[in-house]
Parts: structure tokens; C-alpha cells; sequence
């Protein structure tokens, strides 16, 4: 099944504000939230299809990339649907968007370790870069990479945090003219996790984490351009005390063709002939992307003319069907002639028929017809 579009399952337009989002995916959250809904598989996918939807449109980098290439500039795993992720991983990552002290808190709060407090942190992200040619970009492609991540050593030992007492929270009490106001936050000494390292091996950091060699397979889809990211959710350095992984971000680069060059989802190709060739008419073989095609240059074609190969350009990522390849007549005109030649030009220059006729349309007028 597709997905559905993210503004849709939130219910906001594209200019929806942060404040906007926060309150569409709130709403959503507690409408299908799994303590409301028990047993609901429906209920549940839709709490995951939301948490998905606001966590690509909450974040600026994702948000970008959605509005321009839409699921296919997500990578596969944009968010929390299909991605590995738990519940849990919901709760910790957007609990607080409720607020501990709002009439959602209860949702949020209490029961399975589901507050703000014990929460489990996403590790970073790795971006990498990944070199494609304009036929992979085209027909999609399936690649693996190796890169370096971060992972939990083995061995690594926890304890509960003395200074917040395992909660994972400070709370502290301040008085107002009003009375006393009590707040809370994440502890600064386990930043929330509610436990500590007490031992680690040597190699490991102060987050209990080494580097690794790991290799991944990564789809790509046909249609990107150069300069395009796409997010392998999971892919990232893990995070610490058994957190969430970042994601994999994936820089596409462009490998430039011999021959061929891209323009937006059309190819373009620049045919040379020779003079003979463009006033008697040709078949010709020019490159695409599957490989050759013969095309056939019609007797008296002028330069400046563009033939049109349906469907051998890019497929749009949304689905917008396929752009064409362009070829682009010019012909050939030597730059040195022989004695021999010069005379042949001359008896021909005598001809009306190799005289410009002054009815024929320029250029930019051929190129307004095509388009």
C-alpha cells in the first residue's frame, strides 16, 4: 500500500507553522494512542503513520527534501512506519511534545517507563556521499556501502544515576509571588537516561560507544538528481545505553556522460552532421541511456532542429510520468577547404536552392514551435 501524504495524515497545509504541526500531531497522538486504543492494530499503524508524518515535517532537512521529491526523497525510511522502530521510540522521542504538567501528560507519563524520564537517545547521524551514473540515476539502482559507525562496546556496564535517583529527571521548586512553581527537566548528569557508566573497556567512549566497520545495501530510486539526500533510517551510529540509531544520510553525485547531459527529467544529446547528411537525409545512431537508438534525420533538416525520443529521459519521483531525450541537430561546416572543394561551393552557391530562403523561420522561432 503507498503511503499517504504527510500534510494529509496531519491534516495541516504546506505553510503550517511548527506551533501548527505540534498541535495537528498532538491531536492524533491521543486519538490513537495505544493506552486509548488497546489491541487496535488500526489504531496503532495510524499513531505510527502520525508520529512518521510529524517527524518529516517537524524537521527542516526532512521537510525540504519531502516537499521536493516527496516518499522517494525519504530513502525508504523516512520515519518511524516501517523503519524498525518501537513504540517506545515514539514515546521517547516526541513525549515531549505533551508536556509533563499538560492534561496529556497521562498518556505521556506514568506506566512503561513512557515519561520523560528513562528515555532511550537517538544516536547522530553519518552522511556519506555515493557517486552514480546517469543510467543508475535513471533506472534506479541497488548499492552497498561501507562506511564507519558507532556501536555499543561490549561489556559496558550501568548504573542508576545518584543525581536524579534513576528518574531521569531534576525537579526543582521555585517561589513566586503567585506561590511555589515546580518545574522539571531532564538530568544534566545522565541527560535523561536515569543510569550511568560505571565500567567500559578501554576503546570505548565516555558513551560506551566504539567504531566500527559496517556495510549496508542502499535502494535507489530511479529519478534522483545530483545533490539530492536521501535518509536511511537505522543506518546512523547507535545511540547510548541502547537508544535508537541515527539515520544514514546519502548525498547523491552525479558521474558526468561522455556524451549525454541531463536536464531536469529530459536528456539532452547535441547531434553533429555533415551538410551532405542534413540536406539529403540520414539514419543515424546516437546514445541513450539503454544504449543506442536509430533515428532518422529527415532531407533538408536544419540546424538548430530538435527530434524528440519519447520516454528515454529521468521518471519523475512523484509519479509525474517520464521526460524524453532531446536531440539537437547542428551541422558540420569545415573549417579549411581545398582548391577542388572551394570550386564545387562555388557552383553550388550559383544555385537559388542552396540560397537562404528568407521565409524560413529562426531558430527561436523552431524551438517556440517544438515547445
Amino acid at each position: 500500500m503507498s503511503k499517504r501524504d504527510y500534510y494529509d495524515v496531519l491534516g495541516v497545509s504546506k505553510n503550517a507553522s511548527a506551533e501548527e504541526l505540534k498541535k495537528a500531531y498532538r491531536k492524533l497522538a491521543i486519538k490513537y494512542h495505544p493506552d486509548k486504543n488497546p489491541d487496535d492494530k488500526d489504531a496503532e499503524e495510524k499513531f505510527k503513520e502520525a508520529a512518521e508524518a510529524y517527524d518529516v515535517l517537524s524537521n527542516p532537512e526532512k521537510k525540504s527534501r519531502y516537499d521536493q521529491f516527496g516518499h522517494a526523497g525519504m530513502g525508504g525510511g523516512s520515519g518511524f512506519g516501517g523503519g524498525g522502530f518501537s513504540m517506545d521510540d515514539i514515546f521517547s522521542q516526541f513525549g515531549d511534545v505533551f508536556g509533563d504538567d499538560s492534561i496529556f501528560g497521562s498518556f505521556f507519563g506514568g506506566g512503561g517507563g513512557r515519561g520523560r524520564g528513562n528515555r532511550r537517545t537517538v544516536g547522530s547521524n553519518i552522511r556519506i556521499k555515493l557517486k552514480l551514473s546517469l543510467a543508475d540515476m535513471r533506472n534506479g539502482v541497488e548499492k552497498k556501502v561501507k562506511y564507519r559507525r558507532m556501536v555499543a562496546a561490549q561489556d559496558v556496564k550501568f548504573g542508576s544515576c545518584r543525581h536524579c535517583g534513576g528518574s531521569g529527571v531534576v525537579k526543582q521548586v521555585t517561589n513566586t509571588f503567585l506561590g511555589q512553581m515546580a518545574t522539571q527537566s531532564a538530568c544534566p548528569v545522565c541527560q535523561g537516561l536515569g543510569k550511568v557508566i560505571e565500567s567500559k573497556p578501554k576503546d570505548a567512549n565516555e558513551q560506551g560507544l566504539i567504531a566500527q566497520e559496517f556495510e549496508t545495501s542502499i535502494k535507489i530510486p530511479g529519478g534522483v538528481a545530483d545533490g539530492m539526500q536521501l535518509s536511511v533510517q537505522g543506518k546512523g551510529n547507535e545511540g547510548p545505553a541502547g537508544g535508537a540509531s541515527g539515520d544514514l544520510i546519502v548525498l547523491i553525485e552525479e558521474i558526468p556522460h561522455e556524451e549525454l547531459r541531463r536536464d531536469n527529467n529530459n536528456v539532452l544529446y547535441n547531434l553533429w552532421l555533415s551538410f551532405p547528411e542534413a540536406a539529403m537525409g540520414a539514419s543515424i545512431e546516437v546514445p541513450t541511456l539503454d544504449g543506442k537508438a536509430k533515428i532518422k534525420v529527415d532531407s533538408g533538416t536544419q540546424a538548430g532542429k530538435v527530434l524528440r525520443l519519447k520516454g528515454k529521459g529521468f521518471p519523475d519521483l512523484n509519479g509525474y510520468g517520464t521526460g524524453d531525450q532531446l536531440v539537437v541537430i547542428n551541422v558540420y561546416v569545415p573549417q579549411k577547404l581545398s582548391s577542388e572543394e572551394k570550386d564545387l561551393l562555388m557552383k553550388l552557391q550559383e544555385s537559388k536552392n542552396f540560397r537562404p530562403d528568407e521565409d524560413n523561420k529562426s531558430f527561436f522561432d523552431r524551438m517556440k514551435d517544438f515547445f
